[in-house]
């Protein structure tokens, strides 16, 4: 994979503006960078590796570049994702978190398990909560995975939320699922090849089974 910074730089990077946002005084951020910044560009370069988009590329390499907003949001959110499976830095993380959140408007909690192939669209104000997500999982802007009564989804694979769509409760979304712009789902399931419309009180399910070209299977 080719970086637009090198691995020292981007710790550095990463580091600085962590310290600049919460300035407490408190050291290590950058030794818990460090420490699973090979991990996490490992898992980068394997999520981004199933995306067939232009500027995940450069060549025939993989290309990771701190300054796309998209690219950058998702480095952060397996950064600190990484540093928690490790049982590494609690502030650490925390910060990494909060610092994807200044940036980028995206609430992913560190503690919340996305799979290893996923993708952010523009991911402004989306919230992503403690559901069961599986690969190829797209999400654009102002989109909402939370629970309803303290029960939370299961995404299974190639599952696309468009932007505005909301995912709540107790719902099954099958393979290969989309929910639409602006559309809610509630504590309802979804067939395989279903693409979602509406809100409890008006809705249209259709049968889609094209696959979203937006993913690379190679």
């Amino acid at each position: 994979m080719k970086l637009s910074l090198d691995r020292n730089d981007l710790a550095d990077y990463v580091s600085c503006q962590t310290e600049n946002f919460f300035p407490d005084k408190r050291s290590g951020i950058r030794e818990a960078i460090v420490r699973h910044l090979d991990r996490t560009l490992e898992r980068v370069a394997y999520c981004f590796s199933k995306i067939d988009v232009k500027y995940f590329r450069e060549g025939d390499d993989v290309f990771f570049n701190h300054l796309h907003g998209d690219h950058y949001a998702m480095f952060l959110y397996l950064l600190s994702n990484t540093i928690h499976r490790a049982s590494g830095d609690p502030a650490a993380c925390a910060k990494l978190f909060q610092l994807n959140r200044a940036l980028h408007g995206i609430d992913a909690f560190y503690e919340v398990e996305l799979p290893e192939i996923f993708l952010f669209v523009h991911p402004l104000g989306t919230v992503l909560g403690r559901a069961s997500y599986a690969n190829y999982f797209l999400v654009y802007q102002q989109c909402n995975v939370g629970s309803n009564k303290n029960v939370y989804p299961t995404l299974k694979e190639y599952v696309s939320l468009h932007p505005g769509a909301s995912v709540l409760g107790s719902c099954v979304v099958e393979e290969n699922c989309t929910i639409g712009a602006g559309s809610l789902l509630l504590d309802r399931n979804l067939e395989k090849n279903s693409v979602y419309v509406g809100n409890p009180k008006s809705f249209s399910i259709k049968e889609s089974a094209e696959r979203n070209p937006i993913w690379t299977l190679n």
